[in-house]
């Protein structure tokens, strides 16, 4: 295949790139990748450089690259039509199917799914139509949101300021007003190392109370959380975490919107981290594994409770003032039907629970006794490395020496992408659903390699 010798002038010249330090990608410090194929775990540049996806894209790639079942589908829509709007009862035969597919899929409560782009635009309809449900219900002071230190929930404004993750609001005067943020479950990263994971539970909860009381439940509408913190650095809460919560939200009349755009549709090995941790969401963020990225598509599914009180503000008010161009747009429905088609008839999610266990438990034992891996964590097909310079003394690292960075870079040149983490030295992994257990030596394999190339 011809090189086209003008794309890495024309990328620096012409395309701004999200999450990049531009003026290093702008001088050619930085390198353009120009990505060409892919197919299974697998993705190739245009130098025929072949490369094992530990992360999928961005956690989002589920069922794997290549599948013409969904190209193939995509395709077909586009032919037959290639767009049509979603407003004032207008559907497709995609949408509404994908709709119907999704549903029958979600936590028994739940009972309609709003259709959007991606997860940041998702969390932005989630709070608006959390402020549009107080105030139907009389309840214009009930509108703060809280979320947790390290989570990550979009780089909108209100998303944006939902992340609460310091490059996301640096610089951007974010977070909002409107926004709060609480403790994070991350036991290993806990300030008192005498606490056992109960007690530190029993912390968390202590800490969202006081700021409840502080606040007062009048003015707070719901709190958002990750079933497992995703971008923050892969972190499973800690037993029990999920279930103590849920009861403080209930007790306050606090709605709960489960951001579910990495783990939703099976990443933690059941098709939604609520059903695994016990919790009952009034909101589901839905994108990455809807369509596994092969058509961008995200979606909000409504709570029954939540439901009733939408029709009744349109019964009083007349039809509801939100909506985006491309909402249900029918390719991408068409690529989340043939998507969720895929995951059942391959077994994909089961899968992800098995390979992700067993990716998980040979990783923490080939990096047992390294001392400067303090922590081997995970769930389903999630898995995280954290590195740190004094392992009995769980003292970090110095941020300026980039060992995160360094270890994902040695990853590369071994042919395994894996993610440095922000805020941390951690390394992360969240592979697509059909990874094998060779696969999952393979990546242990150059981990175990590059940790000891950067860190000895």
């Amino acid at each position: 295949m011809l090189k086209n010798d003008h794309l890495d002038a024309w990328d620096r010249e012409s395309f701004f790139h999200p999450s990049t330090h531009l003026a290093q990608h702008a001088r050619g410090e930085t390198p353009t990748r120009v990505i060409r194929t892919a197919s299974g775990c697998h993705i190739e540049d245009r130098d025929g450089k072949r490369l094992l996806d530990a992360f999928a894209g961005l956690y989002c790639v589920n069922v794997g690259y290549g599948r013409q079942e969904i190209a193939e589908a995509i395709a077909d829509q586009a032919k037959e039509l290639a767009y049509y709007h979603s407003y004032v009862g207008h559907g497709t035969e995609a949408s509404i199917t994908l709709a119907k597919m999704i549903m029958d899929r979600a936590p028994a409560h739940m009972s309609k799914v709003y259709f959007g782009l991606g997860g940041s635009d998702a969390n932005e309809t989630n709070v608006k139509l959390v402020w549009y449900y107080n105030n139907i219900l009389g309840r214009p002071e009930k509108k703060k949101i809280i979320s947790r230190w390290r989570g990550y929930h979009g780089s909108g404004l209100m998303t944006g300021s939902l992340t609460g993750l310091e490059l996301f609001h640096k610089k951007f005067d974010l977070p909002l007003t409107q926004v709060l943020h609480t403790e994070t479950p991350y036991y290993y990263r806990r300030a008192d190392l005498g606490q056992s994971e109960e007690q530190f539970v029993a912390h968390c909860v202590a800490e969202l109370e006081a700021m409840i009381a502080r606040e007062g439940a009048d003015t707070i509408a719901a709190f958002i959380g990750e079933p497992v913190l995703g971008t923050g650095g892969i972190v499973p809460p800690p037993a029990g975490y999920w279930p103590a919560i849920q009861a403080v939200l209930d007790k306050h009349d606090i709605l709960l919107i489960a951001d579910e755009v990495v783990t939703g549709f099976g990443r933690l090995g059941q098709m939604f981290g609520s059903d695994v941790f016990g919790m009952r969401p009034d909101i589901i963020t839905i994108a990455k594994g809807l369509t596994s990225a092969y058509a961008p598509l995200s979606g909000s599914i409504i709570s029954e409770r939540m439901w009733s009180v939408l029709e009744q503000g349109t019964d009083e008010n007349g039809a509801i003032g939100h909506g985006w161009t491309y909402s249900a747009h029918p390719i991408g429905a068409a690529a989340g039907v043939a998507n969720l088609t895929m995951l059942d008839s391959l077994g994909l999610i089961a899968n992800a629970g098995t390979v992700g266990g067993y990716l998980n438990q040979t990783m923490a034992v080939a990096l047992a006794d390294h001392p400067k891996v303090g922590d081997v964590r995970g769930q389903g097909m999630l898995c995280a490395v954290e590195f740190v310079e004094d392992k009995d003394e769980r003292r970090f690292f110095d941020a300026s020496a980039k060992i995160g960075p360094q270890v994902s870079a040695a990853m590369l040149e071994r042919g395994v992408i894996a993610r440095a983490m922000p805020q941390g030295d951690i390394l992360g992994f969240a592979p697509p659903f059909c990874l094998t257990k060779a696969e999952a030596d393979e990546i242990v394999e150059k981990t175990v390699d590059s940790v000891t190339a950067v860190l000895g």
